[in-house]
């Protein structure tokens, strides 16, 4: 299924067939979708090679409708590209998102300003983006099944539970999301991750798994054509507790097996407490005088959350 790992995949299948990706075929696509996407308004974000968010105020041929604007951009996507496509359509990123994964493959949802706050309160907390399976089950542990019962707490009480995502589930059910679309921005960092179906120790499965996801950052490294000094090891621990450790070299890592050593390394000395671990990820960072400013021209660069689209 979608996000599991090849390894995982490979345990629970011992004969599947893995189909090696057209990363070619995907870049060029994507770039024709972005050109249909310029037609309308210079001020898009992409989140991944299939997906950006769209400010619709900069409405250049001036229709006048975000809605109308949706209908014409997966028109042109499936008279030109033979492709079908999903929109959503709201006054923010984070319902816009909502939306647009609300009637796939080829739906439409528009969530209005008068109905924004009402849609959050039905919405079940497993709906809400960057609400994980784990995150979602903790919600409801405590009782919260839907917006309007996480609406029932207060920030502090949010962000005791939750830690900083806590601010950002207050103001969301309120319909409260500010972030402007970034056109262009600068890709700082490309990591991988993966989140667990158990808990694990500190044993050998655990740095197995440290260099598969490590051998994946890499990967994604190279697709992107940059090598970064920096590497960043992220740990979330069973209770949800979250650490990160880095180190930094003079010269770029441009070995997947210096990668694999750094991050184990950096597992090997960090203070776990005692605590399993629930989630790993490797990250690069520090690209020098390189830049990075379009996913659109790369890959899909991170599993670390991201909310968005039209």
């Amino acid at each position: 299924k979608s996000a599991m790992s090849s390894k995982k995949a490979q345990q629970l299948c011992p004969y599947v067939i893995f189909v090696r990706p057209r990363f070619d075929a995907y870049k060029d696509v994507s770039r024709k979708i972005r050109e249909i996407f310029s037609r309308y308004t210079d001020l898009i974000e992409p989140l991944s090679l299939d997906e950006a968010f769209l400010d619709v105020s900069d409405d250049k041929l001036g229709i006048g409708s975000a809605i109308t604007i949706a209908e014409q951009i997966k028109q042109a996507i499936k008279d030109e590209l033979n492709l079908t496509a999903s929109a959503g359509v709201s006054i923010n990123k984070f319902t816009a998102k909502i939306a647009s994964d609300m009637n796939k493959p080829d739906g439409l949802t528009f969530i209005g300003p008068s109905k924004l706050e009402k849609f959050m309160e039905k919405l079940a907390v497993e709906k809400f983006f960057g609400v994980g399976k784990v995150t979602a089950e903790k919600m409801k542990r405590q009782g919260l099944h839907t917006g309007k019962d996480l609406k029932q707490l207060s920030e502090q009480r949010l962000t005791q539970l939750f830690g900083k995502s806590g601010k950002f589930f207050y103001n969301i059910v309120r319909g409260i999301d500010n972030r402007a679309v970034q056109p262009n921005h600068e890709i700082k960092s490309i990591s991988a991750e993966d989140t667990f179906s158990y808990d694990l120790d500190k044993d050998e499965e655990l740095y197995d798994w440290l260099e598969q996801i490590a051998k994946t950052a890499f990967r994604r490294l190279q697709n992107y054509k940059v090598m970064g000094r920096t590497l960043t090891l992220k740990i979330k621990f069973e209770d949800f507790k979250q650490i990160t450790r880095s180190t930094s070299f003079a010269t770029p890592i441009t070995d997947v097996e210096q990668a694999i050593a750094v991050s184990k390394s950096l597992l090997e000395n960090a203070d776990f407490g005692g605590k399993k671990v629930r989630l790993l990820g490797v990250g690069f960072s520090n690209f020098g005088e390189n830049r990075i400013r379009d996913k659109f021209e790369g890959y899909q660069h991170s599993l670390f959350p991201n909310f968005g689209n039209i």
